[in-house]
């Protein structure tokens, strides 16, 4: 069982994870354990996965009456997914943070079946681990982990898991059919805007009103605003395309349509553009403790991105800086090439790996404790 709901940055890699399971072992079951306030109502289904949803866990950061409720709500949400657990007989449990994964955490560890408990995978994919992950790692048997000191002591360092279809993007070869996908300028220089699965107010706000200088740059955009927010793009007759959609449901052409990305740093995101090396303009959001910054860092450090603060970012700092950018191919070769030295494009194996081990050993032991009964 994979518990990664929430968001996208959390269904992501447990989706990759499931899948590389299934390469490594096709008998393998697996299902993915969510909630029904998250997007893997709708991203668990189409990949072809099992779902099964339990009752969700926010863990609020400050005193309140919703931090008083945590504990009836967690109580009742580790009974939902004991159910689960023994319903689908699982063998593992693999984590990966959000709302979902402290309460699998918990039943796996006080669900017991054929003899022995359920074990427990942790991954963490931020640089700073969130409060699911820093309880979820003492009692997991592995924790892993995208980079070093994320705040989980003895974490295996593996990389993120990102989906085949996206560590094995020819973004040379798929660039046509993209920009034919999504109605694109075949020859235009193209920036790709996103803000996650949500979108992102502050960088609607800042590329949208420069469409205009955009398009007298010669440049074509693809905008991902998010299923809640609108866009009114004004450009320039003859201009090449300013496409906005609410969702990005094929983020692999979206990948291979563009020549530099602008978006937030959400850990996974990070991990997906660095595997395709596209350069990247990050903006990271300002929250938390600073995760996404942290995320972003290693990519500007190997010179395969820049970030720039969320205050930063206006319509006249686009208008000024992203066609700047975007016409300097020397410049992109050299940030694309740096991002493509970045990552591990082999963590889903990794996980699912241990995954399996950890699977194996448990029958094993359950089998022969069966043998001698």
């Amino acid at each position: 069982m994979v518990a990664g709901g929430g968001t996208a940055g959390h269904i992501e890699p447990a989706l990759a994870v499931a899948d590389a399971v299934r390469d490594l072992d096709p008998t393998a079951r697996v299902t993915a354990l969510g909630t029904s306030r998250g997007l893997e109502t709708k991203i668990v289904p189409e990949r072809g996965y099992d779902l099964r949803l339990i009752p969700p866990v926010p863990l609020p950061r400050k005193p309140g009456m919703e931090l008083a409720k945590t504990p009836w709500r967690l109580t009742r949400s580790v009974s939902a997914t004991r159910k689960v657990l023994a319903d689908v007989r699982a063998d593992v449990v693999i984590g990966f943070g959000g709302y979902v994964a402290l309460p699998a955490y918990l039943a796996a560890r006080s669900h017991v079946r054929g003899g022995k408990r359920i074990p427990v995978v942790l991954h963490e994919a931020n640089a700073s681990a969130g409060v699911a992950n820093k309880v979820g790692a003492r009692l997991a048997d592995r924790v892993l982990a995208a980079v070093p000191d994320c705040g989980l002591a003895d974490a295996a360092v593996v990389g993120i898991p990102v989906r085949g279809a996206i560590t094995h993007l020819d973004r040379a070869a798929m660039r046509a059919e993209a920009r034919t996908f999504f109605g694109l300028d075949q020859d235009a220089p193209t920036l790709l805007v996103f803000g996650g699965s949500q979108g992102a107010q502050r960088l609607n706000e800042a590329v949208a009103p420069a469409a205009s200088a955009l398009g007298t740059a010669g440049i074509g955009v693809l905008h991902a605003y998010g299923p809640k927010n609108t866009i009114d793009p004004q450009s320039p007759p003859g201009a090449p395309a300013y496409v906005g959609v609410s969702y990005l449901n094929r983020m692999d052409l979206a990948y291979a349509a563009a020549d530099l990305v602008m978006c937030r740093s959400g850990a996974m995101t990070v991990a997906e553009i660095s595997a395709t090396g596209l350069p990247a303009v990050y903006v990271p959001l300002p929250h938390g403790n600073g995760e996404q910054r942290l995320n972003a860092l290693p990519a500007e450090q190997a010179g395969g991105a820049i970030i720039v603060d969320d205050g930063t970012v206006t319509p006249e700092w686009v208008s000024r800086e992203i066609p700047a950018l975007l016409n300097d191919a020397d410049r992109l070769r050299q940030m694309s090439a740096a991002a493509s030295g970045l990552g591990h494009r082999d963590a889903a194996v990794a996980v699912a790996t241990a995954a399996l081990e950890l699977a194996a050993d448990r029958r094993g032991a359950s089998s022969t404790r069966d043998g001698r009964r």
